[in-house]
């Protein structure tokens, strides 16, 4: 059911809701499998999307479960956190190799995390918070109302699916207790050396001083990890020499050294205007080719569909949107290479319609000069202590 026709007798709907939900007798709609690209790789990643009213349903237990949990969330988790960003994230990253002693970077990747969550330990994790038992009941009916793919429904016996309201507060919740609170309490006390833990949702890293720390950081890993149900990713999990140490020697020995992906940007080691090493961030090429392929499809979609003064303007948001998350502190580069792009494929794009309606370059140039699309500009800075 759409949003609109959901708005026809609403409050009778909602009055019949909220009495099923008091009878427990709500019983959640399996949800809908869709595939998306995914940001890093040529896979498709599956997305559940709920019903209208389960939204509804679901945007109230979000509001609750934050009520209940963001006091007790470590400072160390970013993602999907009211007054937290990606950009916090990096930021993060940047004060604990420029700052601190970070001479290792681990990279670690959870195989299918969404999909392998133990609903009898998640359950077990929000019970330490939460003694309604209503809450619960309503929270295990969503974990297990199943999903629906070409006609055919499948039960789902563990995970909670991405595209839902509450799964990224259910993935924050359960990494909580698996992963954040035992790094704190139970391996950072144990280390010999420096260790920071920086995590968005399921994208995590690990500063270390020491090789050895890290190492053992790995193995432990696995064991706590499998431990709840999850496993590393073996080809997507390494330990990366990282760090201003590094990059000093790098440059007395003439020699590259490594960069790593992270949020969609490569991170490596640079000099600043004045020689220093430090910190360096751009979009990393899947990104760039992700966003150029979404924006080359979008105008496909529309060319022939929408008159050019209406898709224009989405046009200008788009850019604008790339900007507000890729125009970061020395990026200027690679957006600026996206917005060159940008306009290439426009222009491309408009002369792909009738000829009627084609545009040669003058005119392309003229009509650019009286609706500008947003240049590049850097958004946000990385470099504040």
């Amino acid at each position: 059911m759409t949003v609109e026709a959901y708005g026809e007798n609403l409050e009778e709907k909602l009055s019949t809701l909220v009495d099923s939900m008091k009878r427990k007798q709500y019983q959640p709609q399996p949800v809908k499998r869709v595939y998306i690209p995914k940001a890093v790789s040529k896979e498709k990643r599956g997305l559940g999307v709920p019903s209208t009213e389960d939204k509804l349903v679901q945007i109230m237990l979000k509001k609750i479960l934050e009520n209940i949990y963001e006091a007790n969330f470590l400072d160390n988790s970013y993602g999907f956190r009211p007054g937290r960003s990606c950009h916090q994230a990096v930021n993060a990253l940047n004060k604990a190799v420029m700052y601190r002693p970070t001479n290792y970077v681990v990279e670690v990747d959870i195989k299918k995390f969404f999909d392998n969550v133990q609903h009898k330990w998640l359950m077990r994790c929000l019970r330490e918070r939460i003694t309604d038992p209503n809450l619960l009941w309503l929270i295990k009916r969503f974990l297990k109302a199943g999903i629906v793919e070409s006609g055919h429904y499948e039960a789902t016996e563990l995970g909670t699916p991405q595209g839902g309201i509450i799964s990224p507060i259910l993935a924050n919740i359960y990494l909580h207790y698996v992963l954040d609170l035992w790094f704190e309490k139970k391996f950072k006390p144990r280390s010999k050396g420096y260790m920071e833990l920086v995590r968005y949702a399921d994208d995590h890293l690990f500063c270390c001083e020491r090789e050895e720390d890290a190492k053992e950081l790995l193995k432990s890993l696995k064991q706590r990890l499998g431990k709840f149900g999850l496993e590393i990713s073996e080809d997507k999990t390494r330990i990366v020499k990282f760090g201003k140490k590094e990059w000093q020697q790098g440059i007395r020995e003439k020699r590259k050294t490594e960069s790593f992906n992270f949020l969609g940007f490569i991170h490596y080691g640079t000099r600043s205007r004045k020689g220093r090493v430090m910190i360096g961030h751009k979009t990393s090429k899947v990104s760039l080719s992700r966003k150029l392929k979404e924006t080359k499809e979008w105008m496909k979609k529309i060319r022939n569909k929408v008159h050019l003064r209406d898709w224009w303007p989405v046009l200008k948001a788009k850019l604008t949107g790339h900007y507000n998350y890729f125009g970061v502190s020395g990026n200027y580069r690679w957006i600026n290479k996206f917005f060159w792009r940008v306009i290439k494929l426009a222009y491309k794009w408009i002369n792909r319609r009738s000829q009627k309606k084609s545009m040669n370059s003058k005119q392309f140039i003229h009509y650019l000069q009286v609706n500008p699309l947003p240049k590049p500009r850097i958004c946000y800075s990385l470099y504040t202590k």
